[in-house]
């Protein structure tokens, strides 16, 4: 996890123009196409560097730079980025950042240079790229759309999918680590597999306490346990799982407002935050929920599409048409963002 300073002094209330639209709130700062320079008000992946940049991957206009006053905007027209649909980011060691689009493969731009993987020049199988995740030896792990997990260690591809490993399915939703180095992959029909570099562990229905096949995010808490969040709106929610036992939260037995959950976040407290699709976004404290609409708070839409807690507790939150939203209880502060 990396902490990086975002903007240099402490920011209440107010943050550049955007935030001075009346809808403004202490606790809800929401960035539009009406009240800022962001492109588009879906947003499914959020990245911050250690200049304090936010960079923002939208669904179908491009990648924004958000300084805290100027946004700067990239696309297919105006720089080498391939495709306007971005969907995973992430900021290696170098401070290159990666981007991986939804028809255009994978992207590194180091501020000047953009470079292009994809199914045609490079070990890239599909040009869909859905998750993208760093280990500590610095190698490139990439979900992508119907070709399977992809290791690139900047110059050799290993493509695992359903034909030559244990993987089940080709499409993944969701990428996590462990302390160990194993390797969680999430799976859109497949279920819930992991890898420890040689040995393939698959968890799906069938054979184990999962409510469902389709993996759309994955966490750890501080003790080791994985949660995980599964889409079907009839059955899936909230998975956790703890080496031994499945614990599952939905609809029908606790206070989750959504059994489509796209995005899992821990605050310090060891809250866990739930990004859903129609049901807002919920806190859930290990005995209670906290469920954040759009009818009860400042959120600007009902689907959350990213997800992101800040060192001072600021919660992230990209919505599929609302923008991008920033909530704290007692109110905003923007000093230091944590990924």
């Amino acid at each position: 996890m990396k902490t990086v300073l975002v903007l240099g002094l402490v920011v209440l209330l107010v943050i550049g123009s955007a935030a001075a639209a009346s809808s403004q709130t202490p606790e809800w700062i929401v960035y539009n196409t009406d009240n800022s320079g962001l492109p588009h008000n879906s947003v499914y992946a959020l990245a911050f560097d250690e200049q304090g940049n936010i960079w923002i991957g939208t669904r179908y206009q491009g990648l924004a730079k958000f300084d805290g006053e100027n946004w700067t905007v990239y696309d297919t027209a105006n720089s080498g980025l391939p495709h306007n649909s971005v969907y995973a980011l992430a900021i290696d060691e170098q401070g290159n950042i990666w981007i991986g689009t939804w028809g255009g493969g994978l992207v590194k731009f180091d501020g000047e240079n953009w470079t292009v993987y994809n199914t045609g020049n490079s070990g890239l199988p599909s040009d869909r790229v859905r998750r993208l995740a760093f280990d500590e030896q610095g190698n490139k792990w990439i979900g992508s759309y119907g070709g399977g997990l992809v290791k690139f260690d900047g110059e050799n591809w290993t493509v695992y999918n359903a034909d030559n490993s244990g993987l089940t399915d080709n499409s993944i939703y969701a990428l996590a680590f462990d302390e160990q180095g194993n390797k969680w992959i999430g799976t859109i029909g497949g279920g819930l597999a992991k890898f420890d570099g040689e040995n393939w562990t698959v968890y799906d229905i069938a054979n184990s306490g999962l409510p469902d096949n389709e993996i759309l995010a994955l966490a750890f808490d501080a003790q080791g346990n994985i949660w995980i969040g599964t889409g079907v709106i009839s059955r899936g929610g909230l998975a956790k799982f703890d080496g031994e036992n499945w614990t599952v939260y939905n609809l029908l037995n606790s206070g989750l407002p959504s059994n489509w959950v796209w995005r899992l976040a821990f605050d310090e407290q060891g809250n866990i935050w739930i990004g859903t699709i129609g049901g807002g976004l919920a806190k859930f404290d290990g005995e209670n929920w906290t469920v954040y609409s759009p009818d009860n708070s400042g959120l600007p839409h009902p689907r959350v599409s990213y997800l992101a807690i800040d060192e001072q507790g600021n919660k992230w939150i990209g919505t599929k048409g609302g923008g991008l939203a920033v909530y704290r209880e007692g109110g905003v502060i923007l000093t230091g963002v944590q990924e």
